[in-house]
Order: structure tokens, then sequence, then C-alpha cells
């Protein structure tokens, strides 16, 4: 009489079970955004969710975004870079003094400023990989360093004007056309891949969401999409930049979930023992994120430059303070271990909208920096509670 059930019982185990747990966490981020676009909305008559802004701002927040992408990898490794706003003045300043100066193809500034940022990211990861210096203490130095050098080779002048084809990789939209063919195939992948993620699951007799839930979120974020692209293509279309982030942050997504390195990085910075024991090459691993980390400082300083037209002596500074707080309000835990990209690209967007809002009601300068590091510390704050409580 036993033998039936343990059937059942079997069988009902390979099943996939419908999960209709809500996540509320997984939202936070993007109501925090509807209100912060509402109350800066309702304090400018309108003037912040106008296409002209909005254009301004996914312009403005490139920048802190590709420097963000990179920084979740280096934080989930468990450690920190405070060069990446010096290292993407530096680069920027590379490339328009080729570009200025020795007359060199875009093509090519854009090529070596990514290269120097990846050769500064390779010396400071060998310090902190293979010579076990804090990545505070390198990260500090390079800071520095970078800084030095930048006043140094640019005897402290402004390097200007660019040639259009320069600057138009920051200052230029993609034909109306172009922009609403991307959105469609963006949703149409959304709904592929959420469907190929449930198929996957059920075959493998995981846990699957009810369908409501799944295709309930992608349609949300389809028609978020559409609106943006709708938007934006009231004024003059998509901003490159902002498609640049899209890229970037699609790509470093795969690679981050996808792919041994990235499973490896989190595995690093959750357990580094572990991680060892496990067979993973702590050393080349950490190497690999600063890598990393150079080059997408490399092309932040590209864009940083192109969108102001110019090289100066300043540009990035304390760019790695509102990279670090993007990363941390879009859910990356200081500890290592845990965060996302998708969470730093939002984060980057709230700071940016903060700034832009508060700007755009006259808010004095002090302010903007006060509210902002306030922000910070209540974002670590969250982060250390809910950490404590799934402790």
């Amino acid at each position: 009489m036993s033998q039936p059930s343990i059937e059942t019982e079997t069988e009902t185990q390979k099943q996939p079970k419908l999960s209709f747990k809500f996540n509320m966490q997984s939202y936070t981020l993007i109501i925090a955004l509807l209100l912060i676009a509402i109350i800066f909305g309702v304090f400018t008559g309108g003037e912040f969710l106008s296409a002209r802004n909005l254009s301004n701002l996914f312009t403005q927040m490139s920048v802190i975004s590709v420097l963000a992408i990179g920084m979740t990898l280096v934080i989930v490794a468990g450690h920190i870079d405070l060069s990446v706003g010096s290292l993407a003045g530096l680069t920027g300043g590379i490339s328009a003094i080729l570009h200025v100066w020795f007359d060199w193809n875009t093509v090519w500034v854009v090529l070596a400023a990514i290269a120097v940022g990846a050769l500064l990211g390779l010396w400071q990861g060998w310090w902190v990989a293979y010579r076990a210096v804090p990545a505070f203490i390198v990260t500090l130095g390079g800071m520095l360093i970078f800084r030095g050098i930048l006043i140094g080779i640019s005897k402290g002048q402004t390097v200007a004007p660019l040639d259009p084809s320069f600057s138009s990789i920051a200052n230029s939209y993609l034909p109306y056309a172009l922009g609403y063919t991307i959105a469609v195939l963006g949703v149409l992948l959304l709904f592929y891949g959420t469907w190929k993620n449930r198929h996957k699951r059920s075959n493998m007799g995981l846990n699957l969401a009810a369908p409501a839930v799944d295709y309930g979120k992608v349609t949300g974020y389809s028609i978020a999409i559409l609106a943006i692209t709708y938007l934006l293509s009231r004024y003059y279309g998509l901003p490159v930049p902002m498609m640049i982030v899209v890229v970037l942050g699609g790509l470093f997504i795969f690679i981050s979930s996808k792919t041994a390195f990235g499973r490896s990085v989190y595995a690093i910075g959750g357990n580094q023992e572990a991680a060892a024991l496990s067979g993973i090459n702590i050393k080349r691993n950490t190497l690999s994120v600063f890598v990393i980390m150079g080059a997408l400082a490399g092309m932040a300083g590209v864009i940083l430059t192109s969108r102001l037209n110019a090289a100066t002596v300043s540009a990035g500074d304390m760019y790695e303070l509102d990279a670090i707080a993007a990363c941390v309000i879009g859910g990356t835990s200081l500890m290592g271990g845990r965060g996302n990209i998708v969470g730093a690209v939002i984060g980057a967007l709230i700071m940016a909208s903060i700034d832009n809002g508060m700007s755009m009601m006259n808010i004095q300068t002090f302010w903007q920096y006060i509210v902002k590091g306030l922000i910070l510390i209540v974002a670590v704050w969250i982060d250390i509670s809910s950490k404590k409580q799934t402790a």
C-alpha cells in the first residue's frame, strides 16, 4: 500500500511549483525613482518630465552609469576603487590631447583611451592581487597619481575644441526610426528571455512564478521602454550615450550572470576562503576586475570629454563617490558578494535625477552635497540592516 504513495510523492516533487512570492525589495528602486520624478515634476511645474530635460538627464547620467557598471564588479569582489574619477579625467585628457594636439583620428583616440585605462587598471590590480596591498590604499594613491599626471601632461590647460566627429559621441542622437526599432527589439527580447527562462526552469523541475507575475513584469518593463522611447523621440531621439550604457549594461549583465568569470567574482566576494578551496584563481580574477574597471573608466572619460567638448584638469573630480553611491543605492553590498548591474544603473539615474531636479529648483549646491551624502548613509544602513536580518 505504501508504494503508490511514494511514487505519487516523487512525481509531485518533479512537477514545477508555482511561486506567488512578491519581493518588494526588487521594486524599491523603481518606486523611489517614480517618487523622485513625481516630486520634482510637481515642484518644477512639469518641466522635470519634459522631453528635453529627460534627454539631458539620460545623457548626464551616462558617465556615472559606465563607472558604476565597473564599480559593481569591484565591490562585489570585495574591493573598492577610489581612482575611477581621476582615471576618467586622465583618459579623457589623453584622448583630447591626442585628438587636438596630435590630430589623431577619433576611432584611434577612443581605443587609446580605453587601452590606457585598462593598463592603469592592470597596474592597480597587480598591487591588490599579487602584492596584497589593500585596494583602498592602492586606488587612493592612484587617484592622486592620475590627477597629477593629467595636470602635468596638459600643463594645466583646457584642451579644446574637439572635432565634431569626437564631440558627437556624447552629443548626438539616434534617428527616430532606429530608436523605435531598437525599443521593439528590446521588448521582444524581454518576452523571449522570460519564456526561455520559464521553459528551462520547468524542464529542470524548479519553482516557477505564476505566468501572470513573470509576464506582468515584462509587460511593465516593456511599457516603460516604449514610453521612454516616445518621450525622447519628442526631442531629438535616443541619446547615443544612453545607448552606450544600455549596450555595456547588457554585456556585463551577461558576463556577471552567465559566465564562469562572473560567478567567480561573486564567489570571491561572498567567501574568499571557500572560493579558493573550490579552485577559483582569486588573484587572476581580482586582476581582471580592475582591468575591466580601468577600461570602463577610459570609456567614461571619452564620453565626459565629448560631452564637455573639452578636457579640463578637474574633469571627473569626485565621480568615484557618485559611482560608489550609485552601486550602494542599487543594492550592491559593500561587504562584497552581492550586487547587480541593473540596480547600479538605476542608482546612477537616481543620483543624476536628484542633481538635475535640485538644480532646476535653484537649490544651492551645498544642499545637493548634503542630500546625496544622507542618501548614501541611509543606503548603507539599509544594506547592513537587511544583512543582519538574513543572518
